[in-house]
């Protein structure tokens, strides 16, 4: 028979393993009710988070659609060019290196070519105002093929309506200046369609070029030394973010200017015509969100918004002197008054 002192030590073993196993089944606990970590999205831009965030709100509108918040079930990384669209392609690799889950590339052709380079497995999803075809980021828009899609508008490709537009605020003159950034991808295109415009308008043109803040005072100073009846912008990511220097330009050299932008208009500058951003940037989340619950870029097709939309300053107009015709009054979806 065990003595008094194996017994107890016989039933301290016992509760020290109950214990030990209770513990185990208390730190096991935890371990399995251990949530998943969330998917972790890439996102690329061209200039700034203050630069995008009419864009970024959009955005994430659209990543709401398809039930996904940053922060609650999303994490998103970002990397900003700053301005530099030559560190695109860098800033697309780290993130292609992060394994991401997707990569979101708004804002222009140069970031989703940007992104295109970094890597040909991991989703990427563009939004830019050029044809993906022509600048070969897709081969097709209704089956794009490889790993990307996205959204595609009109911006560029109106950039001929905006010479008719100021043509017709400014009936008594025969030359225009275009404002060109040679770094574009779709620059020459623009030019041809320019061109033509003008040639069956009786139009003549001349070329003003600016790929850099610094240029643009003496772009705005050109236009009066040319004499230049008005100033057409070329569709270009960098002057669209850059709206309000744009305006503050124009309104302090008296010249009469359309970009793609609404931002120009809301900022004091004449007039814009071009695709709405907002619904761009809020289908480009919508198809992220796609994307991350499982669905392919190949079977997605390339969204085409074909909203334009035409905003007219006229308080603006009124500073420089001049009358808006009742005609392009009536065309107008908005009128800043």
């Amino acid at each position: 028979m065990p003595s008094a002192s194996a017994r107890a030590a016989d039933g301290l073993s016992r509760r020290d393993l109950i214990l030990l196993a209770g513990g185990a089944a208390a730190w096991a606990v935890p371990a399995r009710s251990q949530q998943p970590a969330m998917p972790v999205l890439g996102y690329l831009g061209s200039e700034s988070p203050e630069r995008y965030a009419s864009r970024l709100a959009a955005f994430r509108e659209g990543l709401a659609e398809t039930g996904y918040v940053e922060g609650r079930n999303l994490a998103v990384e970002y990397r900003w060019a700053e301005g530099n669209y030559q560190r695109l392609p860098a800033l697309a690799k780290e993130l292609a290196d992060r394994q991401v889950v997707a990569i979101v590339a708004p804002g222009g052709a140069e970031v989703a070519l940007a992104a295109k380079s970094a890597t040909m497995t991991i989703p990427i999803v563009f939004e830019m105002g050029g044809d993906p075809i022509a600048l070969g980021v897709v081969d097709s828009l209704s089956q794009p093929g490889g790993n990307l899609t996205g959204v595609s508008s009109l911006s560029v490709e109106v950039s001929r309506k905006r010479l008719e537009f100021m043509a017709e605020l400014r009936r008594g003159a025969r030359l225009f200046a275009i404002a060109v950034n040679r770094t574009s991808p779709t620059a020459n295109s623009q030019i041809r369609n320019l061109q033509a415009a003008a040639d069956s308008l009786g139009l003549q043109l001349r070329q003003l070029e600016a790929s850099t803040e610094q240029e643009f005072e003496a772009l705005f100073a050109s236009v009066a030394q040319v004499g230049a009846g008005g100033l057409v912008f070329t569709s270009d990511p960098y002057f669209a973010y850059r709206s309000p220097r744009l305006a503050a330009l124009a309104v302090a050299h008296a010249v009469p200017a359309i970009t793609q932008s609404r931002d120009f208009p809301i900022a004091g500058g004449l007039m814009s015509y071009g695709g709405d951003f907002l619904q761009s940037h809020r289908h480009t989340g919508a198809y992220a969100g796609r994307i991350i619950k499982g669905e392919k870029p190949s079977q997605l097709p390339v969204q085409r918004v074909t909203k334009v939309e035409l905003f007219i300053n006229l308080k603006a107009a009124n500073a420089l002197g001049l009358s808006v015709p009742p005609s392009l009054l009536s065309s107008a979806d908005f009128v800043i008054e």
